[in-house]
């Protein structure tokens, strides 16, 4: 009995360290595009529609990727076995 509780809270756990080192890293990708998007717009005022297109655009992938990764936490934490 105590080594499936074990594992229960073991699968919590480690779905909720995912979900955190998901969010952690979208937060880090999304913050280096938006600075490099900054920095290639001081660069080039002229491309700046370019530049804010691509990045809107990544930065939207790498929110559907930490979605995902929050999506499979959850997963792995409500499947936990009794």
């Amino acid at each position: 009995m105590l080594t499936v509780l074990l594992d229960i809270y073991l699968a919590v756990m480690g779905a909720g360290i995912g979900a955190g080192l998901a969010a952690i890293g979208a937060g880090i990708g999304i913050g280096r595009i938006g600075g490099s998007a900054m920095e290639g717009m001081a660069r080039q005022p002229e491309a700046s529609g370019k530049i804010q297109n691509a990045m809107l655009i990544i930065a939207a992938l790498i929110e559907v990727a930490a979605l995902f990764a929050l999506v499979i936490a959850f997963i792995v934490a409500t499947n936990a076995k009794v």
